[in-house]
């Protein structure tokens, strides 16, 4: 399979403007992925698990919500949870990409005819809407006349009453986009430039207020996918869209180096800065250039923990503290890292710091390669990290989360960063057992090791006559020493080096074998609000300890829509082990298992009064388990007062969270969304790192509910005057109608009538007047009696 010689390398080349060209000359170019084949290690296994579970997933199931929404048959019904409750046709989208991925990265045939099954039957759906429009999102060909039109009603998780279809479509976009770059399909990319011109259309008539407010949903990287169809076409106008379509709210702030991220949703902002990296690459715009080495450097350095992860309930945490994170079952979550290395590997092409790629390797090995179960190859939405909880996996026939979609991409394409290229130079960025075909120079790379279970790789040459290359080897900032280099097993001396490479500028022989070896070793890593909490590494892999398998409910999620949160008891921080040391002295406490590689002990913990210790591994093996990931930490003069803090500051959470039936946090898009949200006139925000959603209409919820149930409210009072009536099931049960003197939080319980509370599902409408708007409400809870 030889695809024109890797398209992707064509695309990410192409320039409209000359001064690009000096750029473009510093660039490293990136391997076709059909170039370079895994070799057995946990990727292999990983991107196997992964084709399996493509290949288990049903088309004509994913190919349902367009094939309705086309005014076609359909062959079977939709898939549910997501895919039939307002996303429907998000995993399509992403199966496309996903299969693109795959078969560019094993070349199994199956995987290319599931991929033109999918393409032809969306032909069908483009053909019958007959504007170029290809998607299942419910009722849009109404929204979507209603946008044109100028009929903008947007909020940030929905547009025109639906579920942030922008975003929806984005998927298709990027899954047409892959399929061409990445299979050479010239049908996906005609039905590509057509669905653009579409969106040329939809916002014609708009001002640039109208896109701007319609921005605010939730759209993807809609100016990324734009910005890539004017490159393959060479068509600037299309970068012209890529443009109108960059959200100017976001884009202003990190061009002018101010961090206005916390409390916002992190993955909603993440593929906007994919958009503007690429627009900037395109047009040699150097000010939206710093502005996303801005926003990867305030991501990265303030606000992602040791796997590389970040997040909180899906939103950025506030740099100064990670007490939510160390709190929540909801920690970072999967598709923010996925997008973060989209982002890292567009920064390094052009800018070849080591940064780039310690942070690149540290979130595939910690975060994307543990969100994949071993056995049945389900992904991980949220990985948390607090102390002694759990993980779900998804399941193919139930769970339709964004975090399915882009796990399906993510295990399907481990090869496209291990190699780089520039002129005769070759650079070896990770330690990836894998296969290189460097077809212009009619070389060959097998590149085998056990790492990180063993400190090394070897690289062997595979050439039909001598060839003279410059090769560069990483060298990581987690190394503990000066690597060796052997040649054939003669010690080689490196004369040359750069900041981030050792360089070894040779004409190589046929069969040349070379072995490089790594040493690391332990070190610890602190939260990065600089609170008590630690994490321990060898080398770039983050350690944990399994710490029971008791609770581990909906391991396996059914397809419920809060199915992807481990809903299992959460472990007391008060019961956790604390790490009874000055922090400079963790290290010493870890002992390595000489019959099990990267496998060590941990002395010197403490739970109440016993001394314990514990066996670490890397946490990408840590599965069908709870564990500890981050280690509270205290000298022995501060162990008692700091397990009376923990103790005194969960007590209360932990309480209510024994006696919740149903939690949701207005607001908050998930939560929200998982409790099929409706409202009219209502506006959602964030105060602080507090998020909540006020209205001059309404809002509502759909919650669980027990006998003899109460419901508690946490709201928001300022200096204005509110009037909120809160109704359940239509029937009136509480008003509030103040004022406060000062900003500040109360919580209210109501207890429910006997003929709403005996329901098991209950319509929570929180309603204002024009007038008078509702307070802030920042949480609602249905609680059992006791």
């Amino acid at each position: 399979m030889k695809l024109k010689s890797s398209l992707f390398h064509l695309i990410f080349a192409t320039t409209f403007s000359l001064p690009l060209y000096a750029q473009i000359s510093k660039s490293l170019n990136y391997f076709a992925i059909e170039d370079v084949r895994l070799l057995p290690s946990p990727f292999k296994q990983a991107e196997q698990l992964d084709l399996s579970y493509l290949l288990e997933m049903d088309p004509d199931r994913l190919l349902a919500p367009f094939m309705r929404e086309a005014g076609l048959p359909t062959k079977k019904d939709s898939y549910t949870n997501w895919e039939n409750t307002g996303l429907d046709g998000h995993i399509g989208g992403h199966y496309l990409s996903a299969l693109s991925y795959m078969y560019a990265s094993t070349g199994d045939s199956r995987i290319k005819e599931r991929l033109d099954y999918m393409i032809s039957n969306l032909k069908q759906c483009q053909d019958a809407n007959g504007n170029g429009y290809i998607g299942g999102v419910p009722g849009g060909k109404l929204i979507w006349e209603e946008i044109q039109k100028g009929n903008i009603r947007s909020g940030t998780f929905s547009l025109n009453d639906k579920w942030v279809p922008l975003y929806n479509i984005h998927k298709t976009y990027a899954g047409l986009r892959d399929a061409y770059l990445l299979t050479a399909d010239q049908t996906a990319k005609n039905m590509l430039i057509s669905m653009t011109d579409w969106a040329v259309q939809l916002v014609s008539q708009l001002s640039e207020a109208q896109i701007q407010d319609m921005l605010r949903s939730e759209h993807g990287g809609l100016n990324e996918v734009f910005a890539d169809v004017a490159a393959i076409t060479q068509n600037s106008s299309y970068l012209q869209l890529a443009r109108k379509f960059s959200h100017q709210s976001i884009l202003t702030p990190l061009m002018e180096h101010r961090d206005k991220l916390t409390g916002l949703h992190a993955n909603t902002q993440i593929p906007k800065v994919l958009g503007f990296r690429r627009i900037a690459e395109l047009s040699d715009d150097q000010q939206l250039t710093e502005a996303v080495r801005y926003f990867w450097d305030n991501v990265v350095q303030h606000r992602s923990i040791a796997i590389g992860g970040n997040s909180v309930s899906e939103h950025f945490n506030p740099i100064d503290d990670f007490s939510k994170m160390i709190h929540s079952i909801e920690g970072p979550e999967t598709c923010n890292t996925y997008n973060m290395l989209r982002l890292t590997k567009m920064l390094y092409r052009t800018d070849q710091q080591g940064k780039y790629l310690d942070f690149y390797e540290r979130a595939l090995y910690n975060h994307i390669l543990s969100t994949q179960h071993p056995q049945h190859g389900g992904f991980v939405y949220f990985t948390q990290i607090r102390p002694g909880h759990y993980r779900v996996y998804s399941q193919p026939q139930t769970s339709m989360w964004c975090c399915v979609g882009s796990g399906m991409e993510s295990h399907a394409k481990y090869g496209e960063m291990i190699y780089a290229h520039k002129h005769d130079e070759l650079y070896v960025n990770l330690f990836i057992p894998s296969r290189l075909n460097w077809r212009e120079k009619g070389v060959e790379i097998i590149q085998d090791n056990t790492f990180p279970k063993e400190a090394y790789t070897t690289l062997k040459i595979n050439t039909q006559r001598k060839r003279a290359f410059t090769l560069y080897l990483r060298k990581p900032t987690w190394l503990t020493a000066i690597p060796t280099i052997s040649i054939n097993g003669t010690p080689y001396t490196v004369t040359d080096s750069t900041a981030t490479h050792l360089k070894i500028k040779r004409t190589w022989k046929p069969g040349d074998l070379l072995r490089m070896e790594l040493p690391m070793g332990i070190h610890v890593e602190q939260l990065p609000d600089q609170s008590n909490y630690f994490s321990i590494l060898c080398g770039p892999i983050v350690l944990a300890a399994r710490s029971g398998t008791e609770d581990l409910r909906g391991l396996k999620a059914d397809d419920s829509r809060m199915g992807h949160i481990a809903s299992g008891k959460q472990i007391p921080l008060r019961d956790v082990p604390i790490l009874t040391t000055h922090p400079d002295a963790i290290p010493s406490l870890v002992h390595q298992i000489s019959s099990k590689p990267l496998h060590f002990t941990l002395n010197g913990l403490r739970r109440g009064k016993d001394s314990l210790k514990m066996e670490l591994e890397p946490f990408y093996g840590i599965h069908d388990s709870r564990y500890i990931l981050y280690w509270p930490q205290a000298t022995a003069a501060q162990l008692q007062e700091q397990q009376e803090k923990i103790d005194r500051d969960e007590r209360e959470s932990l309480a209510l969270t024994a006696i919740t039936i149903d939690k949701v946090t207005p607001g908050e898009q998930q939560p929200e969304s998982d409790h099929f949200f409706r409202e009219e006139n209502s506006n959602a925000g964030v105060t602080e790192d507090t998020r909540w959603r006020e209205a001059k209409g309404w809002f509502s919820y759909q919650m669980k509910n027990t006998n003899n149930s109460t419901l508690l409210l946490k709201f928001m009072t300022d200096t204005a005057f509110h009037n909120t009536e809160i109704l359940v099931n239509g029937i009136l049960v509480e008003t509030l109608k103040n004022k406060g003197n000062q900003l500040e939080v109360k919580t209210i319980q109501i207890e429910l009538p006997k003929e709403i509370s005996n329901t098991s599902t209950i319509e929570v409408k929180i309603k204002g007047t024009s007038t008078s708007p509702t307070h802030k409400i920042l949480e609602i809870r249905t609680l059992r009696s006791d």
